[in-house]
């Protein structure tokens, strides 16, 4: 590489991802933080997906900083209960925590009874990742594309059922917005757990379902799961001769869980910079992007304002959808 493409590079290459060509001190935060180990909840148990990318994102602040960041996995209560430690935390950057989709539909789901407030008592960090979901149906069911599937739905009112992890989750949502989109009846059959759902659909238990494209990956080559359409803008790698939605005439259908770390309100924009760029640039083309694309997630790396916009959209979207649908909290 000449001289002038390498000074050229050296100008431009931070520009991709935002990064300031000031010295580091502008937005680094606090020379000294963090001083000691940094708290980092799950509101989940050890082996869901958020638990998974949570501890991508410690390790890969971890290693950024020298500093443990200890993963507290505290599931419960639709992750209301580790949600809402995270929001009575001390503000001092040395709590931070994981959402997902959960995060932004329980709003609407729940309102008032929350025990926080979803887009005041927090600080988004950057969103990591989102996972599209994939309509997949049992071999039994004598649909062979999503055409011929919303016809059988119509010829069936009501026989057609589909499995999600609970009343209000991501793939229960997915199943409205398809229910709403196309204009059919389709029967829910909630689980207590995505786990189940799985086992049952591959038994013929239930004749469809939603999931993230890693998770039911697998399953589709294998020839055990028919997959119909993808929730993504763009088809997805791991499945690439599955359409899309949007690509067969219902936009509409358009979840793509989401992954991203937040911190209490009132923790220090520099703080938050800082969090946002380590895990930002690994996102974009470190060893976290590396995992998580390897695993098949769609590797992010927002930056705060960005994650904090995505917030508020997902929560006015799901508001609508569940208020249409009259879904009510179990």
């Amino acid at each position: 590489m000449d001289t002038s493409r390498r000074s050229f590079m050296a100008r431009t290459w931070p520009l991709l991802f935002g990064i300031s060509l000031a010295p580091r001190t502008t937005w680094a935060g606090p020379a000294s933080y963090p001083d000691r180990p940094v708290h980092f909840y799950v509101p989940y148990p050890p082996g869901a997906a958020t638990d998974t990318i949570g501890r991508l994102a410690a390790e890969v602040c971890a290693k950024a900083f020298g500093q443990p960041f200890v993963v507290e996995n505290r599931g419960g209560g639709g992750t209301i209960i580790g949600t809402r430690a995270l929001a009575t935390s001390s503000p001092d950057g040395y709590t931070i925590g994981m959402v997902d989709s959960t995060f932004t539909i329980n709003p609407g789901l729940r309102g008032s009874q929350l025990p926080y407030d979803t887009l005041k008592d927090f600080a988004p960090i950057s969103l990591i990742a989102t996972a599209p979901f994939v309509l997949v149906v049992h071999p039994s069911v004598k649909a062979k594309d999503l055409e011929s599937f919303i016809a059988l739905a119509k010829a069936q009112p009501g026989k057609l059922t589909f499995g999600s992890a609970g009343i209000g989750s991501g793939p229960h949502l997915a199943g409205e917005q398809l229910r709403q989109e196309a204009g059919i009846d389709i029967q829910h059959i909630p689980y207590r757990g995505g786990g189940t759902v799985i086992s049952d659909l591959l038994g013929g238990q239930v004749a469809c379902a939603f999931a993230t494209v890693p998770t039911l990956a697998p399953y589709i080559k294998a020839g055990r799961l028919r997959a119909l359409a993808v929730t993504s803008a763009h088809r997805t790698r791991l499945l690439p001769n599955v359409p899309t939605f949007s690509e067969l005439g219902l936009p509409g259908v358009d979840i793509s869980p989401i992954f991203g770390l937040i911190a209490p309100a009132g923790v220090s924009a520099d703080i938050i910079d800082k969090l946002s760029r380590t895990v930002g640039q690994s996102a974009h083309t470190g060893q976290l992007h590396e995992k998580l694309t390897g695993m098949g997630f769609d590797a992010v790396g927002s930056m705060p304002a960005e994650f904090s916009s995505r917030i508020r959209s997902e929560v006015a979207k799901w508001k609508r959808v569940i208020q249409r649908g009259g879904i009510k909290a179990e």
